[in-house]
This record gives structure tokens, C-alpha cells and sequence, in this order.
């Protein structure tokens, strides 16, 4: 028996429509970069033969999802990049469950009871986790217990822009914006856009209202800036060069308090202030063919990426131009000595959001809530062209942009110092 169609909250959309499967597939623990890398007749097949599997283990009853606790788990056709998910669920004794963001483990669904016989894998806890994180990472563990009763209804929201992750279970903040590991390859985050899943696993479970609402960049850049914790100093008041010096002429000022690398010009413009360790929070915008850098502990002078600890790239990836560089020159990447992970960066005129971490000879880039670059200089032997970085070691220095001729923009700088 099938209720009638589902009425999502305003901007969100029905992922079921409360009738039948329509928009999803099968797939079980697998790696979402391997079956998305497939021919589209191959993925076609794949998904076409997975549906018996899917017939026997789910139905629809009274608008609800249920499934046996076997099979295959319920795939949305449709992959989704920054989204807010909502959706209830119920559940039975010793069942143990979950939903897949962007294909992976998960958030974790399960019986939190004694009974349950999983205490010692952190069911105590109870349900909502990131489960599949590393022992002792934030979000492996829920903040609260929340879960209810068994013959209730569990409410789940999850936001989830790039790798950073909330979760709310019964209202009660259980994840507070951790990273969310890749099951499949820790090395590599989560793909850029994945599948939400069901999974099944032990016991019968049901699922309704099932809702998502896709983020768009402007609000995913406040959500994941939030509120600039204490110690964080706008080091850019967005309306003169106070405090920066270096290739001024080479910048200007254009209104929303944004610095903005001139046309055929540039250079390294950069803070009169020094930094040891530190982290930086900005927003960019790159034009097509965009080429800029984030001087890092530059000593003032010289080429940045060489005479500094580093030049942490700022580029257009997906310029016809740039199709065949090094792969140390890509964006993000600690230009000629490590590559960072492509694929994050927003579509050419949207405003991005970075934050990088600079502690002693390591650096972390998070580039719009996914880690792209996260490395150790003190242990890069190896150099593209074999060219030395003779400045890679500086322990401080001066922080700034090396304008290479291209109008990239940048607005809501500011730094914490943690030295």
C-alpha cells in the first residue's frame, strides 16, 4: 500500500516520493570514485541489474521506505555537492544502519542499547556519528546521545559542504562541523559530488520525508566562515592599503571591500607585519585564465614561492591553458614542491572560500570545507624542475599575494596567530 505524493519544506526537494523507487539505484560499501569513472553504458548496465536486487529487499508501505535488513542500499541517481539532507527513520533492536553522504560511510545508524551487544564499538554513544573517522578524529563520536526510543521516530538534518559535516539527530547538535573522512582512501578526501545512500545492514528499517536542498557558494562561504573565533584580526579593512606593502600600485580596491590584482600587473603585495605559525581565512575569485598565490612567511623580497617558505597557488584548474602543468602548480598545490587534490574549487566567477593552517614546517589548505593540501615541507626532497626552494624552512615571514598579471579578487582576510 503507498500513501500519495510528499510535500517537501519550501526549498528542499523529495528524494522519495512517497509511491515507489523512482530516482534511486542499488550499491552497496563501494567506492563512488570507481562506479562514477565507468562508461555511461557500463554505469547504465551496473544500475539496470542492481534494481532485482532492490525489489526483493525494499518496498514502499503507507508512503513509507522499508527494507528487510538485507540487499543492496537504496542510491540516489542524482549525486549532490554542499546540501542540506533531512529525513526520519525507524528502526528495530539490534539493527545497525546508516546514511552515505556522497557514497561514503556514514552517518551512523544503530541500537544504542546494552542489549544491542555493540557497546564496545561506541553504540553507547549513540547514533548520528561519522562513524567510519578515524579513532579519536571529531565527529567518529555523536556530542550527545540522542536517539529514541525503539517503535519511535528519529529525526535526522545533516549539512555537509565539501567534507565538512553536521549533524543533528532529534534536534541535538551530534557533529559539529568535522571533517569526514574517506572510507575507501584516507589520502584523498571525499569525491567532490557523490550519491546519498541508504544502507541496510541486520534489521528492518524505515525511512520518510526524505528531503534535500542544495547549497549555493555564497552560503556555504558564511557557513563554513561562521563567526571568526576570538583571536582572528582583519588584516584587509577593505578600503586603503593599511598595514600592506610591497607591489601596492600593482592592487586595487573595489567596493565590497575587495583587493583585486590589476590587469597585466601584480607582484607581491604583502603584510607589514611578520607571522610564525598561523592561520588565514579569505575568500577568492578567479577569472578565466586566473593565476595569483598566497605568499607564505615571505622574507619581503625575491620570487615568493622561492625566497619564501612557500607560494600556495591560486589558479584556474580548469583553463584549457593549464591542462598539462606539473602537478605541483595547480591550485592549492605548495608551488613545484606538493601537489593538492583538484576538483574543489568552485565554477570560474564564484567566490571561494580557503583556510590555511601554517604550523612549524607544515601546512594544511582547506579549500571550500575539503582538505586539498596537507604536508610537511621539512620532508620534500624532490623539486619540479629541480629547482631549490632555499626559503622553504623560514620559521616567519611576511603574508601576501603574488599577483601574476590576472585580476583574481579577494575579500574577508584575516589571521590568528598561534605563536
Amino acid at each position: 500500500m503507498t500513501r500519495g505524493d510528499v510535500t517537501p519544506p519550501p526549498g528542499f526537494k523529495a528524494l522519495f516520493n512517497g509511491r515507489d523507487l523512482s530516482g534511486w539505484w542499488g550499491a552497496g560499501t563501494e567506492d563512488p570514485r570507481k562506479w562514477m569513472a565507468l562508461p555511461p553504458e557500463e554505469l547504465a548496465r551496473k544500475k539496470a541489474a542492481s534494481l532485482e536486487d532492490i525489489r526483493q529487499h525494499w518496498r514502499v508501505e503507507n508512503g513509507e521506505l522499508v527494507n528487510d535488513g538485507h540487499g543492496l542500499y537504496l542510491t540516489t541517481e542524482e549525486n549532490f555537492g554542499d546540501f542540506e539532507l533531512v529525513l526520519e527513520y525507524k528502526t528495530v533492536p539490534k539493527a545497525d544502519s546508516g546514511i552515505y553522504l556522497k557514497g561514503c560511510p556514514q552517518v551512523q545508524i544503530w541500537d544504542y542499547t546494552k542489549e544491542g551487544g555493540k557497546w564496545n564499538l561506541g553504540a553507547d554513544k549513540g547514533s548520528g556519528g561519522l562513524w567510519n573517522n578515524s579513532p579519536g578524529a571529531p565527529g567518529k563520536d555523536p556530542l550527545v546521545l540522542a536517539d529514541k526510543p525503539f517503535g519511535q521516530w528519529n529525526k535526522v538534518r545533516v549539512i555537509q559542504l565539501g567534507s565538512r559535516t553536521w549533524v543533528w539527530l532529534n534536534d541535538k547538535l551530534v557533529v559539529d562541523g568535522a571533517i569526514m573522512e574517506n572510507y575507501f582512501n584516507r589520502k584523498l578526501p571525499l569525491p567532490p559530488k557523490g550519491p546519498i545512500q541508504l544502507q541496510t545492514h541486520g534489521g528492518e528499517i524505515r525511512w520518510r520525508n526524505i528531503f534535500i536542498r542544495e547549497i549555493g557558494p555564497d552560503e556555504a562561504n558564511r557557513l563554513l566562515r561562521g563567526q571568526d573565533p576570538e583571536g582572528f584580526k582583519v588584516i584587509f579593512n577593505g578600503r586603503d592599503f593599511t598595514g600592506w606593502t610591497g607591489a601596492v600600485d600593482g592592487y586595487e580596491i573595489k567596493p565590497g571591500g575587495i583587493m583585486a590584482c590589476r590587469p597585466h600587473s601584480g607582484g607581491v603585495i604583502y603584510t607589514q607585519e611578520e607571522y610564525g605559525d598561523f592561520i588565514v581565512r579569505l575568500e577568492f575569485k578567479l577569472p578565466p585564465y586566473g593565476n595569483n598565490g598566497l605568499a607564505i612567511r615571505y622574507p619581503g623580497h625575491g620570487d615568493p614561492a622561492y625566497s619564501g617558505m612557500c607560494e600556495l597557488q591560486v589558479l584556474d584548474n580548469s583553463h584549457p591553458e593549464y591542462a598539462h602543468l606539473d602537478p605541483r602548480q595547480y591550485h592549492g598545490s605548495a608551488y613545484g614542491m606538493v601537489p593538492a587534490h583538484r576538483g574543489y574549487l568552485r565554477p570560474v566567477g564564484q567566490w571561494n572560500y580557503q583556510e590555511v593552517t601554517v604550523k612549524g614546517s607544515t601546512i594544511r589548505v582547506e579549500l571550500n570545507g575539503t582538505i586539498i593540501l596537507d604536508c610537511d615541507l621539512s620532508q620534500v626532497t624532490e623539486f619540479m624542475g629541480n629547482r631549490a626552494h632555499p626559503g622553504k624552512d623560514l620559521k616567519k615571514g611576511h603574508f601576501g599575494f603574488a599577483g601574476h598579471n590576472s585580476p583574481v579578487e579577494f575579500r574577508n582576510i584575516s589571521i590568528r596567530r598561534l605563536d
